[in-house]
């Protein structure tokens, strides 16, 4: 019984421990109740929170695909996030974690084509506007579905202010941007070579292909004098220039532009002599032909000497008029083997190499080879855009967490290309341009007012592609508050930290870097944490196919989302990739259920203090002197500073080891004895206090539900008090 005489003015509590304690710690009942509590609190929006939360704090939350359910890749962001969010806002920050949703173009089209062959039907066939309609549906009701899993994994973003990525006012802003590119004469509509994926009947971008190894057979012809190699026999009905180094001395009999009459697939050609640097006199016998149409390095040479080219493969990988009617209409792999007869029959086969191991550019989502084209898209002049993204980087205006992928990123920029932004697919913005039928020429028209072309006064269509994903959410920092004029926009931006996986670090984090300084003037960001991937308990990247999937929202069902959070957190270093098993998951269960029992222990001890005020200085000098609570300074401050520089991992192994091994372990063991001394018992009240709220920002749900049974004079939710320092 605590001694009043000291007139500390301490009310008795004789009703016991509360009876939730009697029971083991159940999430499934704690999780949903608690979310509630703090969506309904309104502290979730920075405009409600109390007085104290003044400096601004922002995160954008990196939108998630709208068509289907989250993984282990999205529990890991999310965590991270909302810890850092956690942490700021009990730190006394106006924190906003504005959250978002992807319409994600050519992924939720991919996603849906596969949902439409399995019904038998083709998107080929469908009205265009019934395609797009269904998908919309189809998005919808997924965005929703994505929205309670963040909730379940314990968000604490403004719903509130949630976005949408083909909402109409992020639409006019991607519109603008593309508009003032124009202005700004970086912006053109060119017939230039582009990655083509014959199944999905659009052009990708470099970063949306792959570069694999595979084994083909490699063939060296007879082409007149020259012998000549490929692995692309059915390219080579255009061929009629044979490209050599000028230094070669092999060759130095022929001169550049030189006119040789041979015999080829389909007859008597004549061929054209081209000496260029860009030959590999290493390579083979050093000549070679050239398909301009369907090759980058053969583009770029027939470039340099303008050289004319004509198209040998259709958009649906058959081959074209060219190939003569022998050939014509014919599957390209089909056709492969049977040129190669023709050449044999001809006595120009030379050789032919099995098990040629060579790289080929695929398709990343449907792994076919990608069939380079020439086709008139959307560019956009990104060396002016990527020196600026350069000069904030050099000038810490935005800071890298992981040194290696601050080099990764000024190398990119420093060797990047002109950006194609147009795609053919109906799932997306649609470019709001028109293009004369006659010329060619491409106009930009966010009104719609175009009726003739400005170059040659033709007729106009509209131009029926849609934006690059990523140039949409490219700009997503800004759009999303507002800009130019929205108070969020004044408020909030520049944000604070973009966090997001590494594998989208050119996708994604580059072209926000790029179009945020463009169109504000400054950085989107000022620090980019970059996570790794999750893969499966023995290092494996995970897929259905090996049936390795950890499902993170069956597992926090399971075993609770604060077990799922910490076995993310403990072990995961910024920019690795980590291991992710349901034995951890199950550990930190334990963990959850350890704390339970040491809460209970405590409250159960210290029930005869009633409702007290740990912050009064009469009641800190009874236990300050305690070397328990010198030591738990000091590690809350290392926590504090491990927060501050990003490093998550080392924080909450610190707290999950001192409440375990020196709190369960140690002091409450060697407090048994002394349990009727006052000092022991504000000590032991005073430590948990302070667990629970160094604990919250990474296990939110169980330190609230606690929280709630602290005997605490004018207690507030876990969620804004002051943090322990």
């Amino acid at each position: 019984m605590l001694n009043t005489d000291n007139n500390l003015n301490l009310n008795q509590n004789s009703n016991g421990v509360n009876e939730k304690f009697l029971n083991p710690y159940n999430p499934q009942e704690t999780e949903k109740k608690q979310y509630q509590l703090w969506e309904e609190s309104g502290f979730f929006n920075p405009d409600n929170l109390p007085e104290r939360h003044k400096k601004p704090f922002t995160i954008i939350m990196p939108p998630p695909n709208a068509n289907g359910s989250l993984h282990a890749g999205h529990a890991l962001f999310v965590t991270l996030e909302d810890l850092m969010i956690r942490y700021k806002r009990m730190q006394g920050f106006k924190t906003l974690w504005l959250p978002g949703a992807d319409h994600a173009g050519f992924e939720t089209q991919v996603v849906y084509e596969k949902k439409l062959e399995k019904e038998g039907k083709s998107r080929f066939k469908m009205d265009p506007k019934e395609l797009y309609d269904e998908i919309m549906q189809f998005t919808l009701h997924n965005k929703s579905f994505m929205e309670n899993q963040v909730r379940s994994l314990g968000a604490s973003c403004d719903w509130s202010r949630e976005k949408f990525t083909l909402e109409p006012e992020i639409v006019r802003t991607v519109n603008e941007t593309f508009k003032k590119l124009s202005a700004d004469g970086l912006l053109y509509r060119g017939k230039r070579l582009v990655n083509w994926c014959s199944k999905h009947q659009t052009s990708l971008s470099e970063l949306e292909t792959e570069g694999v190894e595979k084994e083909d057979k490699f063939y060296t012809f007879q082409y007149g004098p020259f012998q000549i190699g490929t692995t692309r026999p059915e390219t080579k009905f255009g061929d009629k220039y044979v490209v050599m180094h000028p230094d070669d001395e092999r060759y130095k009999e022929y001169e550049h532009k030189q006119k040789i009459d041979l015999e080829w697939i389909n007859g008597p050609i004549t061929a054209t002599i081209i000496k260029d640097e860009a030959v590999d006199m290493e390579f083979g016998t050093g000549a070679m032909t050239i398909t301009p149409w369907h090759d980058t390095a053969d583009f770029e040479i027939a470039q340099r000497h303008n050289l004319e080219y004509e198209q040998i493969i259709d958009f649906y990988g058959k081959l074209l008029p060219i190939a003569g009617p022998e050939f014509e209409g014919k599957n390209i792999t089909v056709a492969r083997e049977e040129i190669v007869k023709k050449l044999d029959k001809k006595g120009l086969l030379v050789k032919v190499e099995e098990n040629f191991n060579h790289n080929v550019k695929i398709c990343y989502k449907c792994n076919r080879p990608i069939e380079p084209q020439i086709k008139a898209q959307w560019f956009i002049k990104t060396e002016s855009l990527a020196q600026k993204a350069l000069e904030a980087v050099e000038k810490g205006e935005v800071k890298f967490i992981t040194k290696r992928h601050k080099k990764i990123f000024k190398h990119w920029l420093e060797n990047i290309h002109d950006w194609n932004i147009s795609r053919q697919i109906i799932w997306g913005i649609p470019i709001p341009a028109k293009i004369c039928t006659k010329c060619g020429e491409g106009m930009v028209d966010l009104d719609n007012s175009i009726s003739k072309c400005s170059k040659c006064g033709g007729e106009v269509k509209e131009d029926i592609d849609t934006f690059d994903t990523w140039f949409s959410s490219g700009q997503w920092p800004f759009a999303t508050l507002d800009f130019p004029e929205g108070e969020d926009f004044k408020n909030f931006y520049p944000t604070d930290v973009m966090e997001t996986g590494h594998d989208i670090l050119f996708f994604w984090v580059a072209r926000m870097v790029m179009l945020g300084i463009y169109r504000t003037g400054k950085s989107p960001f000022k620090d980019i944490y970059l996570h790794g991937l999750v893969r499966d308990a023995h290092g494996k990247k995970m897929s259905k196919s090996k049936g390795n999937v950890v499902n993170p929202l069956e597992l926090s069902e399971k075993y609770g989302t604060d077990a799922l959070r910490m076995s993310l957190l403990v072990g995961n270093t910024p920019g690795n990739d980590m291991n992710l098993s349901e034995d951890k998951i199950r550990a930190y269960k334990k963990f959850a259920n350890k704390l339970w029992n040491v809460s209970r222990f405590v409250l159960d001890n210290t029930k005869d203090l009633g409702e007290i005020d740990l912050n009064d200085e009469r009641l800190k000098s009874l236990s300050r002197s305690k070397i328990e609570l010198q030591n738990l300074q000091k590690i809350t401050s290392d926590i504090t500073k491990d927060l501050d520089n990003f490093q998550f991992h080392i924080a909450s192994e610190k707290i999950y080891h001192y409440i375990w091994h020196e709190f369960a372990d140690k002091i409450i063991e060697e407090a048994k004895d002394k349990l009727d001394e006052i000092e022991t018992q504000l000590m032991l009240l005073e430590i948990l206090q302070t667990c629970l709220k160094t604990l919250h920002p990474f296990m939110p749900f169980i330190t609230e539900e606690i929280w709630e049974s602290m005997p605490i004079k004018n207690k507030k939710l876990l969620l804004i008090e002051e943090w322990s320092k």
